[in-house]
């Protein structure tokens, strides 16, 4: 069996990597950083609308292109590899998936038409205060089609339009679509930056339910699934742009007559680098082909794919900032985009620990089974 992406969609991989590789060159994410602190580069963001690929994963019905999940994968990897400073996480792997997954068919038409569009940026308001996730700790209400309460943080919160918000309704964990429109959103500090987070306080705020046959929990298990797979590849993509530029650096910088890429210790990193990256691809190839055909082994996947890609994007933006030493650690160098983006990208759908014990659940079942 072929899990690699198809010949179209390495050509689309390819042209994705050329858009981006002449419209996002690092010193563009750096100038998000500098002068767009907590928003997001607008003008590229309309360039990616224009280039169809907001609409990629979406139905034909709806305006979308009808391309499939994988297809996102591809495209995912490409912006990943570019820290590109856009919504593309928040919006499409996260707000369109939820309501792929869970949404009438009316509200599909209403929301994801939007998003096919580009007219609307979206995001998921779950959590409401730090530490790991659980379900005892949503205070947040759903009652006479209005909710109330607080979410933080909600990444890309404060530039969305609409929201998928977790909440209780009638004693019941829910999932529930609202326009953001009349929210309150407070920008909060975040060592990424050119990805802002927010404080979203609902006071009121006009929303209704995702219609779906399954219970809250089960939903958005799913949904965070579907966000864990897309964000494994945008991860793989940083990991593999790390690797990259540790091994370019080691090749021109010199030290006792000759390249350090010839010394023992960075080709250990190097290598290191490559054996995270190459295991995180093989799980991140297994949860898109689970997520593609919604198959039985998508948990587990799902739950493989998140861990080896916060692994091998945690530890590949460490070595090269190593390998780049003392450099490595200034403003002016690359490294500290991707190291910042891997902190970020951690975080969003749950954090590394919770996906080991999630991973450890589906491999004890399969195991009963």
């Amino acid at each position: 069996m072929n899990f690699d992406f198809s010949e179209d969609q390495q050509f689309l991989k390819t042209e994705a990597r050329k858009f981006l590789d002449a419209e996002c060159p690092p010193d563009r994410v750096r100038k998000s950083l500098e002068t767009n602190a907590g928003a997001f580069d607008a003008d590229l963001w309309q360039k990616i609308i224009d280039m169809g690929w907001v609409a990629a994963g979406l139905p034909e019905e709806v305006g979308g292109l009808g391309l499939g999940r994988v297809d996102v994968c591809a495209i995912a990897e490409e912006i990943g590899r570019a820290c590109a400073p856009i919504p593309f996480n928040s919006t499409v792997f996260g707000f369109a998936e939820a309501v792929q997954c869970g949404g009438s068919p009316e509200q599909s038409q209403d929301w994801l038409t939007r998003v096919a569009a580009g007219n609307l940026i979206g995001c998921l308001a779950l959590t409401e205060q730090p530490g790991p996730f659980n379900f005892e700790g949503i205070e947040t209400t759903y009652e006479n089609g209005k909710l109330t309460g607080t979410k933080a943080p909600v990444t890309d919160g404060a530039i969305a339009n609409a929201a998928i918000v977790l909440a209780r309704h009638d004693g019941k964990i829910g999932l529930f679509v609202a326009s953001l429109d009349g929210v309150e959103a407070q920008p909060l500090e975040s060592i990424d930056q050119s990805r802002g987070v927010a404080r979203l306080v609902f006071d009121g705020a006009p929303a209704e339910p995702l219609c779906t046959g399954r219970s809250g929990e089960d939903l958005l298990r799913r949904v965070l699934q579907g966000v864990a797979v897309f964000t494994a590849f945008e991860q793989l993509g940083g990991a593999e742009r790390c690797l990259d530029m540790a091994r370019g650096f080691a090749m021109q910088r010199f030290a006792f007559g000759r390249p350090i890429a010839g010394f023992q210790a960075i080709k250990h990193k190097l290598a290191d680098m490559y054996v995270k990256n190459t295991l995180a691809r093989a799980h991140a190839y297994y949860g898109a082909w689970a997520l593609a055909g919604d198959k039985a082994e998508l948990p587990l996947a799902a739950a493989a794919a998140r861990v080896a890609a916060c692994d091998a994007y945690w530890f590949a933006t460490k070595e090269n900032i190593q390998t780049h030493g003392g450099m490595g650690f200034t403003w002016e160098a690359d490294c500290h985009l991707y190291f910042r983006r891997a902190r970020h990208l951690a975080l969003v759908g749950g954090s590394a620990r919770e996906w080991k014990e999630l991973l450890a659940t589906a491999i004890e079942l399969e195991i009963a089974a």
